[in-house]
């Protein structure tokens, strides 16, 4: 478990890692805390947008649509590799999902199946949406997986964790599918070799 990084830090840790940073708006301050906290973390949650078109896909998940207000992750991550911060604080990304989960996650080790949906994963993950349309048809570009890979590095990184502490939201609860069109088993490989 670990204090969420600030706003700053966060900036800092993926600049260093080699990301390149889109800064939205207000996102220092665009959050959702007023519904509960925020924290202590414990990992990184990958999802695709099921949408295509960058500016459209960093506007949806700034503002959240009805039903679901925003920020919807804390970064999008753009098929050219750019990282669009868009929120810092809680976001609706993650949704409840399973506490088995979220104990291999804390102990670093492969997740168990999710089979239910107990676990607040808006307080502890921090999450990034990629635009994709999540079909299997969709690319996903060398430039979009190498960010991918060194957003979840610089947040590990940071917090000392390893590359079991990055899961893909499928991972969290059995009522998702993303992401589709790359295994989290080879992405974590890559944040593995790039944390060594």
């Amino acid at each position: 478990m670990a204090t969420p990084l600030t706003a700053s830090s966060l900036l800092t840790a993926l600049r260093r890692e080699g990301c390149t940073v889109v800064q939205v708006g207000n996102w220092r301050t665009h959050n959702r805390n007023h519904r509960g906290p925020w924290g202590p973390v414990n990992g990184v949650m990958i999802h695709h947008t099921v949408t295509s078109g960058s500016r459209r896909t960093v506007e949806l998940c700034r503002n959240g649509y009805p039903g679901l207000p925003g920020p919807l992750c804390h970064g999008v991550i753009t098929k050219d590799g750019r990282v669009h911060l868009i929120g810092h604080g809680r976001t609706n990304h993650a949704g409840l999902g399973d506490d088995d989960v979220l104990r291999a996650v804390i102990a670093e080790r492969r997740t168990p199946p999710p089979n239910e949906r107990n676990t607040d994963g808006n307080r502890r993950f921090y999450g990034f949406e990629c635009e994709n349309l999540g079909d299997g048809r969709d690319p996903w570009p060398a430039a979009q997986l190498e960010a991918i890979e060194r957003v979840a590095a610089a947040v590990c990184r940071r917090h000392r964790w390893n590359e079991w502490s990055v899961i893909g939201h499928r991972e969290w609860t059995h009522h998702k599918i993303d992401p589709v069109g790359f295994t989290m088993d080879a992405m974590r490989a890559r944040i593995r070799k790039r944390l060594t």
